[in-house]
């Protein structure tokens, strides 16, 4: 599973993102994406988060959690 975000731009230059959860399945051969939970409206700056929060706990370019103030 991971996490899909779509990109939707407005003729004003405004951009909202939309963020859902997302399995690959194989179905007759040919690979479908299922929705498992959509997650809504998302600001740019969380989506690196959701990212990392759905990215296998075993892989080695799993970026920190952690929020850093500045």
């Amino acid at each position: 599973m991971f996490v899909k975000v779509l990109e939707k731009s407005f003729k004003n230059g405004q951009k909202h993102y939309y963020a859902s959860v997302v399995e690959n399945k194989k179905v007759n051969g040919k690979v479908v994406q299922t929705i498992k939970a959509y997650l809504g409206p998302v600001r740019e700056d969380q989506i690196p988060y959701l990212k990392a929060a759905y990215m296998d706990p075993n892989d080695r370019k799993r970026p920190s959690l952690v929020y850093k103030e500045e």
